[in-house]
């Protein structure tokens, strides 16, 4: 493959990809711009997957290739210290879930793979590359391929789906009579099914029509700092002001009369104060960083934490112990998989053969926990203490 490398390819200011922050929060990338750029084990992680799926499709689609070229390649794939057995068959399956939607024409459509699109006509200097693009019989697909799990991402009004949507419509819509886009996203360690989602062309130019504006300012950088839920993949969000005075405002229920709050200000509280855990810990590494390349931070230090024993050689340290008659049992421990754990090495449909068809698995309700109202998941039916003792009652009494 000719392609550039993912991890090499330029990103625009206004990416896509960080529309969700933009478009909220429309300072927020010019400021961005001004640190450096990061790329977490898990990143890189899913740049690498997103290649080994680029290879599927590609050979699928675009560019036949031999079985050993095609081996060659994923072989090179495999040998790569962050790869992981999942990433095969999670790229199959989305591999195969495009090919459900090829075959479902009535005559063959027109497929790309990894287009670069252009989104100046909505946002200024934009671009991206969509994942893969399916055209035919007044029909458009924009399907993206996610290998996360920490964070469902839902096709329904996805902006950075939507851009590359808008990109396609003005790279294809002369050749092509395009009605409806349907937009998908194949998470595979999150849904058993792709989140899927569908707009009307002519909603979709309405909607690229209506953030114009907002693009505007944030290509300027004007506009107010906004805190949200957006903050969470933002270079800034660590040492961005806005974002601190927010998570720190719940002082002022510190001082507050009568002496106890009531279950209205506690939502109030708790919303104010989500984040702040994961906010200090990751400050403080920001702040280890600092110091470590001889900055200052006030009042702190990096000092040795505490170590840790290893084996100097494993194996020597083993023989060593048998030889002195210590049993081999006593050295290693025996402990069966968990479900989880077996679903990964088996992979899902076989999992499902194998365990969860024929009952060998049961399903048991999570521990209830606190969530926002924005929170997707349905909410447990609340029984009140009344309602506890009726039930109480009657079971006595049956």
């Amino acid at each position: 493959m000719t392609t550039i490398a993912h991890a090499e390819r330029p990103h625009a200011l206004l990416s896509a990809s960080g529309a969700h922050r933009w478009l909220h929060c429309t300072p927020s990338a010019r400021l961005e711009a001004t640190l450096p750029d990061t790329t977490s084990e898990a990143a890189k992680k899913g740049t690498l997957a997103h290649e080994i799926a680029e290879l599927k499709l590609r050979k699928q689609f675009v560019e036949p290739m031999g079985p050993r070229k095609f081996a060659n390649a994923m072989k090179k794939f495999k040998a790569d210290p962050l790869y992981e057995s999942d990433m095969d068959t999670h790229t199959t399956a989305y591999l195969e879930y495009i090919q459900s939607i090829v075959h479902a024409f009535s005559s063959p459509p027109y497929v790309v793979v990894e287009k670069k699109v252009d989104l100046g006509a909505f946002v200024p200097e934009s671009f991206g590359t969509s994942d893969c693009i399916i055209i035919g019989g007044k029909q458009m697909h924009v399907i993206d391929y996610k290998n996360g799990q920490g964070v469902p991402v839902s096709a329904e009004n996805n902006p950075q789906m939507m851009l590359y949507a808008l990109g396609a419509l003005q790279a294809y819509s002369m050749f092509y009579e395009i009605e409806t886009v349907h937009i998908s996203i194949v998470q595979p360690k999150v849904w058993d099914e792709p989140s899927s989602w569908s707009i009307s062309a002519t909603d979709l130019l309405a909607w690229g029509e209506s953030i114009k504006p907002i693009a505007a300012k944030a290509f300027n950088g004007e506009g107010e700092y906004v805190v949200g839920d957006h903050c969470g993949f933002c270079r800034a969000r660590n040492t961005c002001r806005a974002r601190v005075d927010r998570l720190m405002s719940v002082e002022q229920y510190a001082p507050m009369k009568p002496p106890l709050i009531s279950w209205q200000e506690v939502g109030e509280v708790l919303r104010r104060a989500e984040g702040i855990v994961s906010w200090y810990n990751a400050l403080k590494e920001a702040a280890l960083s600092e110091v470590l390349k001889g900055g200052e931070v006030s009042g702190w230090k990096a000092v040795e934490g505490r170590g840790s024993r290893q084996y100097a050689d494993i194996d020597v340290a083993f023989a060593a112990l048998k030889e002195s008659g210590i049993d081999e049992a006593l050295l290693y421990e025996r402990k069966p998989l968990t479900v989880a754990a077996l679903e990964k090495v088996l992979g899902k449909a076989e999992y499902r053969k194998l365990l969860e068809e024929p009952g060998l698995v049961r399903a048991e309700a999570g521990k209830p926990t606190l969530a926002p109202i924005s929170d997707k998941r349905e909410a447990i039916k609340r029984i009140s203490a009344a309602d506890d003792f009726k039930s109480e009652e009657e079971s006595r009494n049956e």
